[in-house]
């Protein structure tokens, strides 16, 4: 059904059906099994092997529809965007795991929200009214297309039930039939996928970033070998020790006259998600050379005062990038390594023109929370008169919200800021006549949203929905807070940058995930200012290490010709967390080039702590 692109987002991919999208779970062995053979079916019908990328938005959408998925342009944009080369393998289970197909039940309940009156169809001349105006919308092409099957419209009506039965089954045919033609190609079958190693059911391992279990790492081609684990064989192996103290106050000096130098703040977020980790980027202006410093730190909402919240403990760095004036990629000048006062810093001479600036997080600290929720937090109730209001805990969340939102930190909202926040909660953007219509029915000033205005906007919401707090939620759960209104999957920081000699001008220009440009650059930071390990037994291997105050980054180059399966063991490292999230698992690095091995961190800063890892090339 690749005539229906785009229709999916438009029935299901409103705030209501957002909620249940935004309720993550952990895959089953069994379902996990089920979801990587499905991945790797669909992907096979589009390209010869795994080891071949996603070249553009068109096969992003082909191989999506080959998944059972029916993408709409918003939702390949957001994995696609201006700055997108290509994807992987990788790239390409993890979306699919993280934009779950329209269930059947969700497109019904969407078009009875259209049939009030509960008929069971929607005339022809309605459903083009608003699926061509309304949400993301429609061409006249899809809605035409609609329109025209044959086995769900009679007498000028849409029979959504059949047409929600006929959706449903051409996704799950389209599954099925991606997995039977890769059954059938024995050959297909016995490749390796992305980070994943073929293994028989009775050695199945985690495919994803290929985290093997701990129990048994080696790939197998026969699994009743009876040849014990500690008997694996390896190509080389590199070892790297490190002895980490507790976290000491920073002797970094600021510059005497910091305070007179012209200065520019801006705020931002990272947030969490399947998929990685989400930030803002930006784009910073010199009109001439000057001396520069520059500072990130995790970002104290008014609402956390007095308390030590989780995401102030989150490690932050900020990548300095010159652009190129459209002559490929920018080129990476340095980073903030240093840690003073709680911020990341670094000082430096900077010449004149345009750079982008990309906050990072190893994700050591933002990690999923796993702790349940015991008792969900009340966002709305009624007064005396029956009236809808917004609970105080609800408006102290909003009120941080507003923080996070209000980049520039002036107490209100532009429509540039406040469509960074609609992107980020509901994948669309306010134009300039749904923004003077806001401006009609809530407060503003100077063409800005005050904060009473953005409470009275989401109460407007709650009335709308007549007290379900369903669409609230979602935007909440956006934001990263849990059910009981804890910022538990998001980091808001502030970065300044101080310049000598020039006022210096800062704008957040994007709301995207790590880049592929964001990989290039911390491998080059590494490979830079890191310790080089060549591997004993295999020297096109090598193996950098770089450390500063609070992280340990390592970095694996492939110098050969082929490709390179390494397993990184971390089982003798002390008081460390890993961003891989295990002590134990393997990456996959192509040939001549270069990947992220892991990134360490103390789990107590105040203690000491030892990095031992173990780098293996798999035979």
């Amino acid at each position: 059904m690749t005539s229906l692109h785009g229709s999916t987002t438009s029935l299901s991919s409103k705030r209501y059906a957002s909620d249940e999208r935004s309720e993550k779970h952990k895959l089953q062995p069994k379902d996990e099994e089920s979801f990587y053979t499905s991945c790797r079916a669909a992907y096979l019908t589009v390209f010869k092997s795994s080891l071949d990328n996603i070249t553009d938005k068109q096969q992003l959408c082909l191989v999506l529809q080959r998944a059972g998925h029916n993408p709409s342009n918003r939702t390949l944009s957001r994995y696609w965007t201006a700055k997108t080369k290509e994807l992987n393998y990788d790239d390409f289970c993890d979306i699919v795991k993280a934009e779950k197909p329209a269930a059947k039940s969700e497109l019904l309940r969407a078009f009875r929200k259209l049939d009030p009156a509960n008929k069971g169809y929607i005339l022809h001349e309605e459903f083009t009214k608003i699926f061509t105006t309304r949400g993301e919308k429609m061409s006249p092409e899809e809605v035409s297309a609609i329109l025209r099957l044959a086995d769900v419209n009679s007498g000028n009506r849409l029979d959504y039930i059949k047409f929600c039965n006929t959706y449903s089954s051409t996704c799950d045919q389209c599954t099925k039939m991606a997995v039977e033609k890769m059954e059938a190609n024995s050959r297909a079958k016995r490749q390796q996928f992305g980070s994943q190693i073929e293994t028989s059911p009775e050695r199945s391992v985690s495919p994803r970033n290929q985290r093997f279990s701990e129990a048994d790492t080696t790939p197998r081609k026969d699994s009743k070998s009876s040849r014990p684990s500690s008997a694996r064989n390896y190509r080389g192996a590199a070892s790297t020790v490190i002895n980490m103290g507790p976290l000491k106050i920073s002797r970094h000096a600021e510059p005497s006259d910091l305070q007179d130098w012209p200065c520019v703040r801006s705020r931002g977020c990272f947030f969490l998600e399947d998929t990685g980790i989400i930030s803002h980027h930006y784009r910073l202006q010199l009109t001439m050379k000057s001396t520069v410093y520059l500072t990130i730190r995790p970002l104290l909402l008014g609402r956390a005062e007095g308390k030590s919240p989780l995401w102030m403990s989150v490690d932050t760095a900020l990548y300095v990038l010159k652009e190129s004036d459209g002559r490929g990629d920018p080129q990476f000048v340095s980073f903030t390594e240093l840690h003073h006062k709680g911020s990341y810093v670094w000082k430096g001479e900077l010449s004149a023109g345009s750079y982008t600036l990309i906050p990072f997080t190893t994700g050591c600290r933002l990690r999923k929370n796993k702790k349940p929720v015991t008792k969900e937090a009340r966002l709305v109730y009624r007064d005396g008169s029956e009236d809808l209001q917004l609970t105080s805990e609800f408006k102290s969340a909003l009120s941080d919200v507003f923080d996070i939102i209000d980049l520039d930190g002036n107490g209100f909202l532009s429509l540039e800021e406040y469509n960074f926040f609609e992107l980020r909660s509901s994948g669309e953007k306010c134009d300039d006549d749904a923004w003077e219509v806001c401006q009609e029915n809530f407060e503003t000033k100077k063409n800005e949203l005050t904060r009473k205005g953005f409470m009275d906007l989401n109460l407007m919401e709650a009335n709308d929905r007549e007290g379900d707090p369903s669409d609230l939620w979602v935007t909440l759960q956006s934001m990263g807070y849990n059910k009981a209104l804890e910022l538990t999957e998001a980091c808001p920081f502030v970065i300044d940058v101080y310049a000598e000699k020039s006022k210096p001008k800062l704008k957040a220009v994007s709301l995207e995930p790590s880049s592929r440009l964001l990989q290039k650059v911390l491998c080059k930071s590494v490979i830079l200012k890191g310790d080089a390990k060549p591997m004993d037994g295999c020297e096109d291997v090598v193996i950098y290490t770089y450390k500063n105050d609070t992280r340990i980054t390592s970095v694996i180059e492939n110098k050969s010709d082929k490709k390179m399966v390494v397993q990184i063991n971390n089982d003798q490292s002390k008081n460390c967390i890993s961003s891989r999230g295990l002590s134990l698992f393997a990456v996959e690095v192509p040939a001549k080039s270069t990947v992220v091995s892991q990134h360490v961190m103390a789990v107590n800063e105040k203690q000491d702590w030892l990095y031992h890892c173990v780098h293996s090339v798999l035979s």
